[in-house]
């Protein structure tokens, strides 16, 4: 047989492999030992599953649950399991996925006439340990999406149907376990099992699909309460029904009828009315609140909702004053370094407390101060000349990552304080099956603002991006439920509206950069998703720091 050489990143060795062999065929020749584990490859930076057929000359990277790409694939398999095992044993009940929380997914089943009582979640459980004992191979079979939509509408799958029918393309890759069809937007695992390490318990009104720990797959990560976080995915959710927007099919069929301008401004008034409402909350408190902390992660829209929640708050007849945490960074000499030996500003250590605290309790005793001010170009603290003091009207409104991390706040009288979360808690799904995870929509904001207003690539960003998602697990994740209220910035139309922005710039990230197959995973996201003209975006909105055409100055 005649024979191509591949390059394994893994060993860093080139091996001669028989034209037309599979990924699945190639990690035996390569890891004859141990190779179970083994989840799918990227192949020149473009992520595949173990059916890949190698034809050319080709560097792979084989990947396990231990990296991300390998984790999403793990992921999405598992929710499949879930779904076959929910099909074997009540058929045609539609199960849905609906957000990431506590460390898992929670799902729930649409058939309020079957409730998720503990004894029915631990026959799904048993009957998916089953699945996963079977070792049943998931086979992807590309079918033309004329064939794949009457498919999905006859296993009671509407949602991807609409989904289907409202993207646009010709082929279209369905997912088996058996004969049970499913359709997922990433690759999957090559058989079920491979999937041995989950659990799945009642939480809330539905059930939690708990995940492996990457660290340490053979454990599960640690289930962690998350009820204030549960409540606003709930809140979102019932907003989404009120516009009648669970999915993205939905929301292209919106587009399609020329609808969007109406949905932008539902959005955009739910938006104004829970501001408004977070703004009556402090005034009701106002004789005992006198600082109000704002965190959130990355392009979460902080900066625009604590400028919104100025306003509201003038309305009530509080005059705010901003203060930012970023100029109680110490001297960059003193900044603390992270594992790599790089300095890690995103420690709390990297904060001077001692002059935060004072400053904080001075200000409330009526105190006049002089704030530091920080510059990034010389790292160093300056002052600037520039008081400080307020009277009983006056709130002040402090915004930074570590808002919620009680070591911020330990010494200040806590009746005194206000905390909030805002994060880009995405609400709508691909469709039942394929969640839209948070993160993504943030990335997509960071990437379009990085590039407007910060003059980085897209692949600057991609770079950076774990680094920040690790970053936000260590100090952010942690305290989120300090909060005494939560926000979701996010806007049920704002993917559409990235889109436009944010393609060219995915587009520009070559195939010799690891990044690569992280750039074209979002290109196929945003390819579910039709545009949403920007025009009707007023320029208060929190999507407008990122896109450009803020009224507020930044």
């Amino acid at each position: 047989m005649e024979q191509v050489e591949i390059f394994c990143e893994n060993t860093g060795k080139s091996y001669p492999i028989e034209i037309g062999s599979t990924l699945r065929e190639v990690k035996k020749v390569i890891f004859p030992q141990n190779h179970n584990h083994i989840l799918g490859a990227l192949v020149n930076n473009e992520l595949q599953d173990l059916q890949y057929i190698i034809m050319n000359p080709k560097q792979v990277n084989f990947i396990d649950v231990s990296s991300l790409d390998g984790y999403s694939i793990y992921t999405r398999s598992l929710l499949f399991v879930l779904y076959k095992a929910v099909n074997r044993l009540f058929q045609r009940q539609p199960m849905v996925a609906e957000y990431h929380i506590s460390n898992g997914i929670f799902c729930r089943m649409t058939d309020k006439d079957l409730p998720l009582t503990a004894e029915t979640i631990g026959k799904i459980r048993s009957t998916m340990q089953e699945i996963i004992q079977q070792d049943l191979p998931i086979v992807r079979k590309e079918i033309p999406t004329a064939q794949a939509i009457p498919l999905f509408q006859q296993a009671g799958l509407e949602d991807k149907r609409e989904l289907l029918e409202t993207r646009g393309r010709l082929y279209t890759s369905v997912y088996y376990i058996e004969n049970t069809p499913d359709y997922f937007y990433g690759t999957l695992a090559p058989s079920t099992g491979s999937l041995k390490i989950f659990g799945l318990e009642p939480y809330k009104d539905g059930m939690l699909l708990r995940l492996p720990d990457r660290k340490n797959p053979s454990e599960l990560l640690p289930l962690i309460p998350q009820d204030k976080l549960f409540q606003v995915f709930n809140e979102y959710k019932r907003w989404g029904k009120i516009m009648e927007i669970n999915d993205i099919g939905t929301l292209n069929k919106i587009v399609d009828n020329k609808y969007a301008g109406v949905m932008i401004k539902i959005s955009e008034a739910l938006h104004e009315k829970k501001i408004s409402l977070i703004a009556d909350q402090i005034s009701s408190q106002r004789d005992k609140i006198k600082v109000i902390l704002i965190a959130g992660p990355s392009s979460s829209g902080k900066t625009t909702f604590s400028k919104r929640l100025s306003v509201q708050l003038m309305v009530n007849g509080l005059k705010p004053v901003n203060l930012s945490l970023d100029n109680y960074f110490v001297n960059r000499e003193d900044t603390p370094r992270d594992e790599n030996g790089e300095y890690d500003y995103e420690s709390i250590d990297a904060l001077d407390i001692v002059t935060f605290t004072d400053n904080m309790l001075r200000l409330m005793r009526g105190e006049e101060v002089e704030p530091p001010k920080f510059s990034f170009e010389t790292g160093q603290r300056f002052y600037s000349g520039e008081k400080l003091k307020i009277n009983a009207n006056n709130v002040i409104i402090v915004e930074g990552i570590h808002g919620l991390n009680p070591r911020l706040t330990s010494l200040l009288p806590e009746e005194s304080l206000f905390k909030i979360f805002v994060s880009a808690l995405t609400s709508i799904s691909i469709d039942n099956h394929n969640i839209i995870n948070p993160a993504d929509n943030r990335l997509l904001r960071r990437m379009v603002r990085d590039y407007k207003y910060r003059n980085y690539s897209a692949l600057d960003t991609l770079k950076r991006w774990e680094s920040v998602l690790k970053g936000e697990e260590k100090h952010i994740v942690p305290y989120q439920e300090e909060a005494d209220i939560m926000f979701n910035s996010a806007l049920i139309y704002e993917l559409g509206a990235l889109k436009q922005q944010a393609e060219p710039l995915l587009r520009e990230v070559m195939e010799l950069y690891p990044e690569h197959s992280k750039a074209l995973r979002l290109l196929k996201f945003l390819s579910y998703i039709k545009v949403v003209p920007a025009r009707d975006i007023p320029n208060t909105s929190i999507l407008r720091e990122f896109l450009g055409g803020s009224s507020f100055k930044y």
